[in-house]
Protein backbone atom coordinates (compact mmCIF):
# COMPACT_ATOMS: atom_id res chain seq x y z
CA UNK A 1 0.00 0.00 0.00
CA UNK A 2 3.01 2.57 0.66
CA UNK A 3 4.23 1.66 -2.63
CA UNK A 4 1.03 2.51 -4.42
CA UNK A 5 0.22 5.24 -2.40
CA UNK A 6 3.77 7.00 -3.12
CA UNK A 7 3.34 5.98 -7.03
CA UNK A 8 -0.28 7.35 -6.72
CA UNK A 9 1.20 10.47 -5.62
CA UNK A 10 3.62 11.03 -7.99
CA UNK A 11 0.89 10.97 -10.58
CA UNK A 12 -0.95 13.85 -9.26
CA UNK A 13 2.40 15.62 -8.98
CA UNK A 14 2.92 15.11 -12.34
CA UNK A 15 -0.79 15.61 -13.67
CA UNK A 16 -0.53 18.72 -11.51
CA UNK A 17 2.54 20.11 -13.43
CA UNK A 18 1.41 18.84 -16.97
CA UNK A 19 -1.94 20.86 -16.40
CA UNK A 20 -0.04 24.12 -15.43
CA UNK A 21 2.69 24.06 -17.74
CA UNK A 22 0.13 23.51 -20.96
CA UNK A 23 -3.73 24.34 -20.34
CA UNK A 24 -4.58 21.91 -22.93
CA UNK A 25 -4.26 19.21 -20.86
CA UNK A 26 -7.36 19.20 -19.34
CA UNK A 27 -9.39 19.76 -22.11
CA UNK A 28 -11.76 17.31 -22.93
CA UNK A 29 -10.06 15.31 -26.24
CA UNK A 30 -7.00 15.26 -24.53
CA UNK A 31 -8.53 13.56 -21.80
CA UNK A 32 -10.23 10.97 -23.62
CA UNK A 33 -7.28 10.16 -26.30
CA UNK A 34 -5.03 9.96 -23.00
CA UNK A 35 -7.52 6.87 -21.44
CA UNK A 36 -8.00 5.88 -24.34
CA UNK A 37 -4.02 5.08 -24.67
CA UNK A 38 -3.86 4.26 -21.15
CA UNK A 39 -6.73 1.69 -21.40
CA UNK A 40 -4.81 0.22 -24.73
CA UNK A 41 -1.47 -0.09 -23.30
CA UNK A 42 -2.42 -0.92 -19.86
CA UNK A 43 -4.05 -4.20 -20.85
CA UNK A 44 -1.01 -5.27 -21.99
CA UNK A 45 1.34 -4.06 -19.02
CA UNK A 46 -1.26 -6.15 -16.47
CA UNK A 47 -0.21 -9.21 -18.64
CA UNK A 48 3.28 -8.40 -18.60
CA UNK A 49 2.94 -8.01 -14.70
CA UNK A 50 1.64 -11.56 -14.07
CA UNK A 51 5.03 -12.43 -15.70
CA UNK A 52 7.10 -10.46 -14.32
CA UNK A 53 6.21 -11.23 -10.94
CA UNK A 54 6.94 -15.37 -11.50
CA UNK A 55 10.53 -13.63 -12.03
CA UNK A 56 10.41 -14.00 -15.85
CA UNK A 57 10.38 -11.91 -18.65
CA UNK A 58 8.67 -11.07 -22.08
CA UNK A 59 10.17 -9.93 -24.87
CA UNK A 60 8.01 -10.87 -27.46
CA UNK A 61 5.10 -8.72 -27.41
CA UNK A 62 5.44 -6.10 -29.44
CA UNK A 63 6.49 -8.46 -32.78
CA UNK A 64 2.96 -10.60 -31.38
CA UNK A 65 1.08 -7.59 -31.52
CA UNK A 66 2.19 -7.20 -35.33
CA UNK A 67 1.89 -10.58 -36.45
CA UNK A 68 -1.63 -10.97 -34.83
CA UNK A 69 -2.57 -7.52 -36.29
CA UNK A 70 -1.71 -8.16 -40.23
CA UNK A 71 -3.27 -11.72 -39.64
CA UNK A 72 -6.91 -9.95 -38.24
CA UNK A 73 -6.55 -7.49 -41.59
CA UNK A 74 -5.85 -10.35 -43.81
CA UNK A 75 -8.81 -12.46 -41.80
CA UNK A 76 -11.48 -9.18 -42.10
CA UNK A 77 -10.86 -8.26 -45.56
CA UNK A 78 -9.01 -11.03 -47.45
CA UNK A 79 -10.16 -14.43 -46.42
CA UNK A 80 -14.02 -13.54 -45.67
CA UNK A 81 -13.88 -14.33 -42.25
CA UNK A 82 -16.46 -13.18 -39.35
CA UNK A 83 -15.43 -10.02 -37.08
CA UNK A 84 -16.26 -13.24 -34.30
CA UNK A 85 -13.91 -16.00 -35.44
CA UNK A 86 -10.95 -13.69 -36.41
CA UNK A 87 -11.07 -12.60 -32.74
CA UNK A 88 -10.87 -16.05 -31.66
CA UNK A 89 -8.35 -16.95 -33.45
CA UNK A 90 -6.52 -14.19 -33.05
CA UNK A 91 -6.71 -14.76 -29.28
CA UNK A 92 -6.05 -18.31 -29.97
CA UNK A 93 -3.14 -17.79 -31.84
CA UNK A 94 -1.78 -16.06 -28.94
CA UNK A 95 -2.52 -18.06 -25.96
CA UNK A 96 -0.87 -21.07 -27.92
CA UNK A 97 2.22 -18.70 -28.70
CA UNK A 98 2.85 -18.03 -25.51
CA UNK A 99 1.85 -21.66 -23.91
CA UNK A 100 5.02 -22.72 -26.57
CA UNK A 101 7.29 -20.06 -24.85
CA UNK A 102 6.20 -21.15 -21.06
CA UNK A 103 6.64 -25.37 -21.88
CA UNK A 104 9.88 -24.31 -22.93
CA UNK A 105 10.56 -21.88 -19.82
CA UNK A 106 8.91 -24.57 -16.88
CA UNK A 107 10.01 -28.08 -19.04
CA UNK A 108 13.39 -27.56 -21.36
CA UNK A 109 14.38 -25.06 -18.56
CA UNK A 110 15.64 -22.31 -20.97
CA UNK A 111 15.75 -19.15 -19.61
CA UNK A 112 12.60 -16.88 -20.56
CA UNK A 113 14.70 -13.67 -21.85
CA UNK A 114 16.11 -16.08 -24.60
CA UNK A 115 12.74 -17.99 -25.22
CA UNK A 116 10.97 -14.67 -25.88
CA UNK A 117 13.70 -12.65 -27.30
CA UNK A 118 13.94 -15.56 -30.18
CA UNK A 119 10.24 -14.60 -30.41
CA UNK A 120 10.82 -11.10 -30.89
CA UNK A 121 12.69 -12.00 -33.96
CA UNK A 122 10.66 -15.00 -35.40
CA UNK A 123 6.99 -13.43 -34.70
CA UNK A 124 8.40 -9.91 -36.72
CA UNK A 125 9.86 -11.63 -39.38
CA UNK A 126 6.67 -13.95 -40.09
CA UNK A 127 4.77 -10.62 -40.07
CA UNK A 128 6.85 -9.83 -42.85
CA UNK A 129 7.01 -12.86 -44.86
CA UNK A 130 3.33 -13.34 -44.97
CA UNK A 131 2.45 -9.55 -45.63
CA UNK A 132 5.58 -9.45 -48.45
CA UNK A 133 6.44 -6.04 -46.42
CA UNK A 134 2.96 -4.69 -46.97
CA UNK A 135 1.03 -2.58 -45.39
CA UNK A 136 -2.30 -4.12 -44.06
CA UNK A 137 -5.42 -2.25 -43.01
CA UNK A 138 -8.69 -2.44 -42.82
CA UNK A 139 -9.96 0.43 -45.03
CA UNK A 140 -13.78 2.34 -44.90
CA UNK A 141 -15.45 -1.12 -44.67
CA UNK A 142 -18.53 -0.70 -42.21
CA UNK A 143 -18.61 -4.84 -41.53
CA UNK A 144 -16.66 -4.21 -38.25
CA UNK A 145 -17.99 -1.41 -36.12
CA UNK A 146 -18.52 -3.76 -33.66
CA UNK A 147 -14.67 -3.58 -33.44
CA UNK A 148 -14.08 -0.11 -34.61
CA UNK A 149 -16.24 0.77 -31.29
CA UNK A 150 -14.01 -1.19 -29.43
CA UNK A 151 -11.31 0.34 -30.33
CA UNK A 152 -12.23 4.13 -30.66
CA UNK A 153 -15.95 4.63 -29.28
CA UNK A 154 -16.89 6.03 -25.74
CA UNK A 155 -19.63 5.12 -23.51
CA UNK A 156 -20.96 7.38 -21.70
CA UNK A 157 -18.04 9.66 -23.00
CA UNK A 158 -15.47 7.00 -21.32
CA UNK A 159 -13.28 5.35 -24.19
CA UNK A 160 -13.95 1.70 -24.49
CA UNK A 161 -10.27 0.84 -23.87
CA UNK A 162 -10.41 2.36 -20.87
CA UNK A 163 -13.64 0.86 -19.67
CA UNK A 164 -12.38 -2.48 -20.86
CA UNK A 165 -8.70 -2.07 -18.52
CA UNK A 166 -10.94 -1.44 -15.56
CA UNK A 167 -12.94 -4.56 -16.23
CA UNK A 168 -10.01 -6.38 -16.83
CA UNK A 169 -7.86 -4.90 -14.01
CA UNK A 170 -10.87 -5.84 -11.96
CA UNK A 171 -10.77 -9.84 -12.79
CA UNK A 172 -7.22 -9.51 -12.36
CA UNK A 173 -7.26 -8.09 -8.68
CA UNK A 174 -9.32 -10.76 -7.53
CA UNK A 175 -7.38 -13.76 -9.82
CA UNK A 176 -3.97 -12.44 -8.20
CA UNK A 177 -4.94 -10.86 -4.64
CA UNK A 178 -7.95 -13.17 -4.15
CA UNK A 179 -7.27 -16.72 -4.98
CA UNK A 180 -5.30 -19.43 -4.24
CA UNK A 181 -3.77 -19.70 -7.93
CA UNK A 182 -2.14 -15.65 -6.90
CA UNK A 183 -0.75 -16.92 -3.88
CA UNK A 184 1.22 -19.19 -6.02
CA UNK A 185 2.18 -16.84 -8.52
CA UNK A 186 3.89 -14.93 -5.62
CA UNK A 187 4.96 -17.68 -3.98
CA UNK A 188 6.67 -19.10 -7.24
CA UNK A 189 8.04 -15.49 -8.08
CA UNK A 190 9.47 -15.24 -4.47
CA UNK A 191 11.21 -19.15 -4.51
CA UNK A 192 10.77 -21.04 -6.89
CA UNK A 193 12.27 -24.07 -5.51
CA UNK A 194 10.56 -23.62 -1.89
CA UNK A 195 7.37 -23.20 -3.48
CA UNK A 196 7.47 -26.60 -5.28
CA UNK A 197 8.72 -28.09 -1.82
CA UNK A 198 5.49 -26.80 -0.40
CA UNK A 199 3.52 -28.56 -2.92
CA UNK A 200 2.90 -25.96 -5.48
CA UNK A 201 2.95 -26.81 -9.41
CA UNK A 202 5.42 -24.35 -10.33
CA UNK A 203 5.10 -25.31 -13.82
CA UNK A 204 1.57 -24.98 -14.27
CA UNK A 205 1.89 -21.69 -12.50
CA UNK A 206 4.32 -20.03 -14.77
CA UNK A 207 2.61 -21.50 -17.87
CA UNK A 208 -0.67 -20.11 -16.81
CA UNK A 209 0.94 -16.70 -16.48
CA UNK A 210 2.33 -16.65 -20.04
CA UNK A 211 -0.79 -17.76 -21.37
CA UNK A 212 -2.64 -14.43 -19.26
CA UNK A 213 -0.68 -12.61 -20.77
CA UNK A 214 -1.08 -14.00 -24.34
CA UNK A 215 -4.32 -13.25 -24.04
CA UNK A 216 -4.43 -9.56 -22.70
CA UNK A 217 -2.23 -9.50 -25.65
CA UNK A 218 -4.36 -10.24 -28.34
CA UNK A 219 -7.29 -8.40 -26.80
CA UNK A 220 -4.33 -5.05 -26.79
CA UNK A 221 -3.46 -5.79 -30.28
CA UNK A 222 -6.93 -5.73 -31.75
CA UNK A 223 -7.48 -2.45 -30.48
CA UNK A 224 -4.15 -0.76 -31.18
CA UNK A 225 -5.08 -2.34 -35.07
CA UNK A 226 -8.50 -0.53 -35.11
CA UNK A 227 -6.72 2.21 -33.01
CA UNK A 228 -4.14 3.02 -35.99
CA UNK A 229 -6.08 1.19 -38.81
CA UNK A 230 -2.84 0.55 -40.71
CA UNK A 231 -0.57 -2.44 -39.69
CA UNK A 232 3.15 -1.95 -40.80
CA UNK A 233 4.66 -5.27 -40.63
CA UNK A 234 8.19 -4.07 -39.66
CA UNK A 235 7.35 -1.27 -37.42
CA UNK A 236 3.79 -2.05 -35.89
CA UNK A 237 4.52 -2.76 -31.57
CA UNK A 238 7.81 -1.84 -31.93
CA UNK A 239 8.83 -1.50 -28.58
CA UNK A 240 5.31 -1.63 -26.68
CA UNK A 241 6.74 -4.36 -24.74
CA UNK A 242 9.22 -1.58 -22.98
CA UNK A 243 6.41 0.91 -21.95
CA UNK A 244 4.54 -2.55 -20.79
CA UNK A 245 7.49 -3.62 -18.73
CA UNK A 246 8.22 0.04 -17.72
CA UNK A 247 4.75 0.40 -16.42
CA UNK A 248 4.95 -2.83 -14.65
CA UNK A 249 8.10 -1.57 -12.48
CA UNK A 250 6.86 1.58 -12.32
CA UNK A 251 3.60 0.16 -10.25
CA UNK A 252 5.82 -1.59 -8.26
CA UNK A 253 6.78 -4.76 -10.03
CA UNK A 254 10.05 -6.05 -9.02
CA UNK A 255 12.33 -7.93 -11.58
CA UNK A 256 13.47 -10.64 -9.32
CA UNK A 257 9.61 -11.67 -9.33
CA UNK A 258 7.33 -12.54 -6.12
CA UNK A 259 6.10 -8.83 -5.96
CA UNK A 260 3.69 -6.28 -7.60
CA UNK A 261 0.26 -5.68 -7.83
CA UNK A 262 -3.05 -4.72 -10.28
CA UNK A 263 -3.45 -1.52 -8.50
CA UNK A 264 0.08 -0.54 -8.99
CA UNK A 265 0.22 -1.65 -12.12
CA UNK A 266 -2.56 0.60 -13.57
CA UNK A 267 -1.11 3.26 -11.53
CA UNK A 268 2.28 2.93 -13.41
CA UNK A 269 0.69 3.00 -17.06
CA UNK A 270 -1.43 6.21 -16.25
CA UNK A 271 1.98 7.80 -14.87
CA UNK A 272 3.87 6.81 -18.13
CA UNK A 273 1.32 7.73 -20.44
CA UNK A 274 1.11 11.27 -18.00
CA UNK A 275 5.13 11.69 -18.45
CA UNK A 276 4.80 10.89 -22.55
CA UNK A 277 1.52 13.64 -22.99
CA UNK A 278 3.62 15.87 -21.03
CA UNK A 279 7.03 15.76 -23.39
CA UNK A 280 4.01 15.75 -26.47
CA UNK A 281 2.50 19.17 -25.04
CA UNK A 282 5.73 20.35 -23.76
CA UNK A 283 7.18 20.53 -27.75
CA UNK A 284 10.07 18.27 -26.48
CA UNK A 285 11.54 16.25 -29.42
CA UNK A 286 9.79 12.85 -29.52
CA UNK A 287 12.78 11.20 -30.62
CA UNK A 288 13.83 11.80 -26.75
CA UNK A 289 10.92 9.71 -25.99
CA UNK A 290 12.69 6.62 -25.42
CA UNK A 291 15.45 8.26 -23.34
CA UNK A 292 12.69 9.34 -21.20
CA UNK A 293 11.65 5.73 -21.00
CA UNK A 294 15.23 4.38 -20.11
CA UNK A 295 15.59 6.84 -17.75
CA UNK A 296 11.94 5.54 -16.10
CA UNK A 297 12.72 2.15 -16.17
CA UNK A 298 16.50 2.88 -14.38
CA UNK A 299 15.08 5.18 -11.68
CA UNK A 300 12.58 2.42 -11.41
CA UNK A 301 14.99 -0.53 -11.12
CA UNK A 302 16.75 1.33 -8.77
CA UNK A 303 14.64 2.37 -6.26
CA UNK A 304 13.11 -0.89 -6.16
CA UNK A 305 16.56 -1.80 -5.46
CA UNK A 306 17.07 0.70 -3.00
CA UNK A 307 13.74 -0.39 -0.84
CA UNK A 308 14.47 -3.92 -1.12
CA UNK A 309 17.48 -3.46 0.38
CA UNK A 310 16.12 -1.55 3.31
CA UNK A 311 13.62 -3.79 3.95
CA UNK A 312 16.06 -6.51 3.70
CA UNK A 313 17.48 -5.49 6.95
CA UNK A 314 14.83 -3.97 8.39
CA UNK A 315 13.59 -7.42 8.75
CA UNK A 316 16.74 -8.79 10.22
CA UNK A 317 16.88 -6.44 12.62
CA UNK A 318 13.50 -7.47 13.38
CA UNK A 319 14.25 -11.24 13.49
CA UNK A 320 17.45 -10.09 15.75
CA UNK A 321 15.06 -8.09 18.32
CA UNK A 322 12.55 -11.25 18.55
CA UNK A 323 14.96 -13.62 19.11
CA UNK A 324 16.38 -11.41 22.15
CA UNK A 325 12.70 -11.31 23.41
CA UNK A 326 12.65 -14.60 23.12
CA UNK A 327 15.54 -15.69 25.15
CA UNK A 328 14.50 -16.74 28.78
CA UNK A 329 15.97 -15.37 31.99
CA UNK A 330 18.80 -16.77 33.84
CA UNK A 331 17.13 -19.42 36.45
CA UNK A 332 18.79 -18.78 39.57
CA UNK A 333 18.73 -22.20 41.05
CA UNK A 334 20.35 -22.93 37.97
CA UNK A 335 22.96 -20.35 38.20
CA UNK A 336 24.06 -21.33 41.69
CA UNK A 337 24.62 -24.91 40.48
CA UNK A 338 28.05 -25.99 40.62
CA UNK A 339 27.98 -28.78 38.36
CA UNK A 340 29.08 -31.46 40.82
CA UNK A 341 31.99 -29.61 42.23
CA UNK A 342 30.01 -28.05 44.94
CA UNK A 343 28.71 -29.27 48.45
CA UNK A 344 26.89 -32.47 47.04
CA UNK A 345 29.91 -33.26 44.81
CA UNK A 346 31.62 -33.50 47.57
CA UNK A 347 29.66 -35.65 49.07
CA UNK A 348 29.57 -38.51 46.40
CA UNK A 349 33.07 -37.91 46.63
CA UNK A 350 33.22 -39.38 49.52
CA UNK A 351 34.26 -35.81 51.54
CA UNK A 352 32.81 -35.19 54.48
CA UNK A 353 29.10 -34.67 55.54
CA UNK A 354 26.95 -31.63 56.80
CA UNK A 355 27.78 -33.19 60.53
CA UNK A 356 31.42 -33.42 60.35
CA UNK A 357 31.29 -37.12 59.85
CA UNK A 358 32.70 -39.05 57.03
CA UNK A 359 30.27 -40.74 54.33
Amino acid sequence: MKKELGIFVLLLILCVITSVSNPNFLTAMNLQNLSRLIGAYGILSLGLGLVIITGGIELSVGSMMALLGVLLSMMLTEWGWGPLPAVVACVAIAAGLELINGLLITRVRMLPFIVTLCGLLLYRGVARFITNDETKGFGAETNFEGLRFLAGGNLFGVPMPFILLLVTGAVLWIVLHRSVYGRYLFATGRNAEAARYAGINTRLVITLAYVVCGVLTAVSAIIFAFYTNSISPASHGNFYELYGIAAAVLGGCSLRGGEGSVVGVLIGTALLQVLRNLVNLLGIPSSLDFAVMGAVILVGVLADQVFSARRGRRQVALMRESARADMSPPNPIAAGHTGGTGQAGRHLDGGSAPDGKSL
